[in-house]
């Protein structure tokens, strides 16, 4: 399955917006991926938006522009509520250090991501479950990533309970509701947001849990 209608040369100009620098590797991966996304997406509720460089744009620039922003690299990294994979899979795309674990309990796009992870033969890990049911005895993780930050609350719970110490939680917000709702989390050290390129709204948020004793 492939998807020629987008250029390396425009896949790059998309994604230097983002501060990322494309190989004719990383454009070939981005294309099967689309193309695959788009395919399953007739099956099954992926994403909303369908344009190619739209997807590349909202999809892919984003969640890599958390690698620079938020300095994410080498590390064990949990993307909760995965979805169609973004953060997590785009993130290891173009960090080979990171070992990830995409945690999705929709069985439907459990299986999509299996399917990505396959198609792109990347070394991804793919939990099928809910993030509450993740084992507590797996080890903990430098970085916790989430684009659904619908459940703030609980996702920072889960988050406090499975970073490593000195671990870095990273949510993809909006300015408003989302960052009030964390900054009043005081045993958590918020950095100051980082508005994501191309957005009027959309923020980067990280931070790390202050308050565990040890």
């Amino acid at each position: 399955m492939k998807n020629d209608s987008i250029s390396d040369a425009e896949i790059g100009l998309i994604l230097l917006r983002y501060g990322v620098s494309v190989t004719c590797e990383l454009c070939e991966a981005i294309r099967l991926y689309v193309s695959v996304l788009l395919f399953w997406n007739k099956k099954i509720s992926l994403t909303s938006i369908t344009d190619v460089r739209e997807i590349i744009k909202f999809h892919f620039g984003e969640s890599m522009f958390a690698k620079s922003a938020a300095h994410i690299k080498k590390g064990r990294l949990a993307d909760v509520g995965s979805g169609a994979g973004f953060p997590g899979v785009p993130l290891r795309m173009i960090s080979p250090d990171l070992e990830v674990t995409l945690i999705e309990s929709n069985a439907k796009k459990a299986a999509f991501l299996s399917e990505i992870v396959r198609q792109l033969d990347i070394n991804i890990e793919v939990f099928k479950g809910r993030s509450k049911d993740f084992p507590g005895s797996a080890p903990a993780f430098k970085f916790v990533t989430s684009r659904a930050v619908g459940h703030l609350e609980n996702l920072v719970a889960w988050s406090q309970k499975h970073l490593s110490e000195g671990g870095t939680a990273v949510f993809w917000a909006t300015a408003g509701q989302d960052l009030h709702q964390l900054n009043i989390l005081t045993s958590w050290n918020w950095l100051l947001p980082i508005k994501i390129p191309e957005s009027n709204e959309r923020i980067l948020l990280s931070g790390s849990y202050v308050g565990r004793d040890r």
